[in-house]
């Protein structure tokens, strides 16, 4: 198993932005001298918590403060996006990272992104539009014809080359065809696992679901990959999970549930996930009534939290119940207080992961 970092980011409302990026920027940093091999930074327009529009912008500046950690975007919400521009700036990251990029991509889930874009989710506008977009800017990393591409939400004129003053659309990923493609899914049968089954593309299970609902995602996925012609491959399948090591468990426990994990999860996952898609992915039983999806619950069946032992064996644990997968995702808090939550990551790398692998 490989071990990687997914960011949304998660910083209160009233945060100072540049202050947050500056210690996001930190925790990559970090994390590239540890030694992780991935990290993914999300993208949200109206949402105070995930403070990042332009993840691009942010992983240009990353790539230029690390080595060897591979970067990606967490993900490009394709219904808030114009092809043209968007091709053009991921090819150009791709170019700047010279391999060291991964291109994440989703059909978004945000309510305040939906409305800001005028995507009529609740009618299935974004899942067409992620397809939509999707093809336009894998066309316009091939060789597009010089013809004029109209749709209802965007128009643009692919130009006649010109030899003679260098004109022509040039810019192409550095990585051929493409920078691998990751697509991330949140609901059991998720249309998004579906179409990276269906296009050989990387699966990404985020960090709400028990272990029964990501046993969907990889049969929603794998079922999708084999009727195109596809072997799926859980080598491939990137799982995200809230992770802290403490000295003891018990330690553990307090921290997470005096500390930015159980924060994160009252002030902003739970309210959110109970106002727009539900909390009924977060629950065991079904029957549960939503007052019980409590910090505590979420630290018994959801959290990986514990001593390096405790943590080792969730882990296995949760690996042998979905069946196994490539790489764990460690989801990204505020590291306060930084001493501890390093502490944390070291430990999961230096400690869990070499436990894992006997």
């Amino acid at each position: 198993m490989r071990l990687g970092y997914f960011t949304m980011p998660l910083h209160p409302p009233g945060s100072d932005p540049a202050q947050t990026m500056a210690d996001d920027l930190e925790q990559i940093v970090t994390l590239d001298r540890l030694g992780y091999a991935e990290a993914w930074v999300g993208e949200h327009f109206t949402s105070v918590w995930e403070n990042i529009p332009c993840p691009d912008l942010f992983l240009a500046q990353a790539l230029g403060r690390t080595k060897k950690i591979v970067l990606g975007t967490g993900v490009s919400c394709l219904p808030n996006h114009q092809p043209v521009m968007l091709a053009h700036r991921i090819a150009q990251l791709d170019q700047m990272a010279r391999g060291r990029f991964l291109w994440g991509i989703g059909a978004g889930g945000f309510v305040g992104d939906f409305e800001l874009f005028d995507v009529d989710n609740e009618h299935g506008e974004g899942r067409r539009l992620t397809r939509d977009v999707l093809d336009e800017v894998l066309a316009l990393w091939s060789e597009p014809t010089p013809e004029a591409h109209r749709h209802e939400r965007w128009r643009y004129r692919v130009p006649e080359p010109k030899p003679a003053i260098g004109l022509r659309l040039h810019m192409r990923p550095y990585q051929k065809p493409h920078p691998p493609i990751a697509v991330a899914g949140v609901s059991q049968k998720s249309e998004t696992l579906a179409m990276a089954g269906q296009r050989g593309f990387i699966p990404m299970s985020i960090n709400f679901v028990p272990a029964g609902v990501l046993r969907t995602h990889w049969q929603t996925y794998a079922d999708a990959a084999r009727q195109a012609g596809y072997t799926p491959d859980r080598s491939v399948w990137r799982v995200c999970r809230d992770v802290y090591i403490g000295e003891t468990s018990e330690q553990a426990r307090h921290d997470a549930l005096a500390g930015v994990l159980a924060r994160d999860w009252t002030d902003y996952f739970i309210p959110l996930l109970g106002a727009t898609r539900g909390l009924g992915g977060v629950k065991l039983d079904p029957a549960m009534p939503d007052e019980a999806v409590t910090p505590e619950y979420l630290l018994e069946n959801i959290w990986i939290v514990g001593d390096v032992d405790e943590v080792t064996r969730k882990l296995r644990q949760l690996y042998d119940d979905v069946g196994g997968f490539g790489t764990l995702l460690a989801i990204g808090h505020e590291w306060t207080p930084r001493d501890k939550w390093e502490r944390s990551m070291k430990l999961l790398i230096q400690e869990v992961m070499p436990r894992l692998g006997e």
